[in-house]
């Protein structure tokens, strides 16, 4: 196969958290926009963790208007930490630093829930003011 035909690599819409410093920008730009913030907290070793990238990807990719953020606990335990991550895999949704829901569990019809729930239901009413 010629260089020209080889298939794209398709930029990930979910941006990885690896400090404390990325978390605390991350999170600054996304209220500085007024942006929600969605974050998937889970470590390399945890297989329901990682069984669920693959979903929370693809909402990154079909609601561009959410910041989408991968924490690893073990890489960054000070955000854990301050968010009270217990388990993984653990979904925090978040505008302006207040928690607006959060499921622990891999479970990825209730985390599209999650985020269908704060589309319809929260969004709409944020932006009619």
């Amino acid at each position: 196969m010629a260089a020209a035909e080889q298939p794209q690599e398709v930029k990930s819409k979910v941006a990885k958290v690896d400090s404390e410093e990325s978390w605390d920008l991350f999170t600054t730009q996304a209220d500085d926009r007024g942006c929600p913030v969605f974050v998937h907290f889970g470590a390399s070793w945890c297989v329901p963790s990682l069984a669920m990238n693959t979903c929370f990807e693809e909402l990154a990719n079909s609601h561009q208007d959410i910041l989408f953020l991968l924490v690893d606990v073990d890489e960054v335990k000070g955000v854990a930490s301050r968010m009270e991550v217990k388990a993984m895999p653990t979904f925090v949704l978040m505008k302006h630093g207040t928690v607006l829901s959060k499921m622990v569990g891999a479970n990825p019809e209730e985390m599209r829930k999650m985020v269908q729930c704060y589309v319809q239901f929260i969004c709409p009413a944020t932006t009619s003011e």
